[in-house]
């Protein structure tokens, strides 16, 4: 990408909140907080495709759950998930909150955002206000969280606190999968938030960068991994993600708490 700056860079750098930034690699952009640390990533010619294998991954709740009313997701990203959803799952609503306004400008003007109508809502909010807020409670299928800063330490909000509105925003049957990264000592300090909350946490192995998903259950399912491995199929055929590695995933972790 040229450094050269023009006015409409104005539109990313709003005062108060990090600015927002791209660079281009062998055609994937990529998005910044004004840091090296990327933000979320999109493949220039297949723009409503999920780029990043960890990102995909939050998909995982499929596997459960095939027709979600609404999808929410925290923290905008490069809006992959929250164009995955809107595209891909025609009788879903889906919510995504973001902070910062200058990640909502740019997902809009390079990231191929759709604009606002009665099925899509990007909300310009702090996560936690939403959580909190009576009106949200159970009235999500589906939170999807990737909430970071322009550090990237770790999660911006771990408290058992947020996690208790994550599951209270959720209907009886909701599911939530979360991105852990960052610090070491913040996978511990996510995972015993969550598991103080929800009926049943599961983790899968790293697969980029450190990066690991997380598979909160309001009401922990019963789980058949010949069935999962049907469905994982289906997913793949219909949806063109790598859900039988997801199975395997979580079979392999059911096997080692066994252990």
């Amino acid at each position: 990408m040229s450094s050269k700056r023009n006015n409409a860079d104005a539109r990313f750098e709003q005062p108060g909140h990090p600015p927002a930034t791209v660079t281009e690699f062998r055609g994937v952009r990529f998005l910044h907080l004004g840091t090296s640390w990327v933000q979320g990533a999109m493949r220039i010619d297949k723009p409503d495709a999920i780029e990043l294998e960890y990102i995909q991954m939050m998909m995982m709740w499929m596997l459960f759950l095939d027709q979600p009313r609404h999808v929410v997701q925290l923290g905008l990203g490069s809006a992959a998930l929250t164009k995955f959803c809107y595209r891909r799952l025609p009788g879903a609503r889906v919510t995504a909150v973001e902070l910062n306004p200058n990640v909502i400008a740019i997902c809009r003007a390079l990231f191929e955002l759709p604009p606002d109508d009665e099925r899509l809502r990007v909300r310009e909010m702090n996560a936690l206000d939403f959580v909190l807020d009576p009106a949200n409670r159970n009235t999500a299928d589906v939170l999807q969280v990737d909430l970071y800063d322009e550090e990237a330490r770790g999660p911006v909000l771990d408290t058992p606190e947020f996690y208790q509105g994550c599951f209270d925003c959720l209907t009886d049957d909701g599911i939530m999968t979360t991105n852990v990264f960052g610090d070491f000592a913040n996978y511990d300090i996510n995972l015993e938030a969550m598991e103080q909350v929800f009926d049943a946490v599961v983790w899968l192995p790293e697969v980029h960068d450190a990066n690991i998903v997380v598979i909160a259950f309001k009401r922990a399912p019963q789980i058949d991994f010949s069935v999962l491995y049907e469905r994982a199929g289906a997913i793949k055929r219909s949806m063109n993600l790598p859900a039988k590695g997801w199975v395997t995933g979580l079979k392999d972790w059911m096997r080692d708490q066994q252990e």
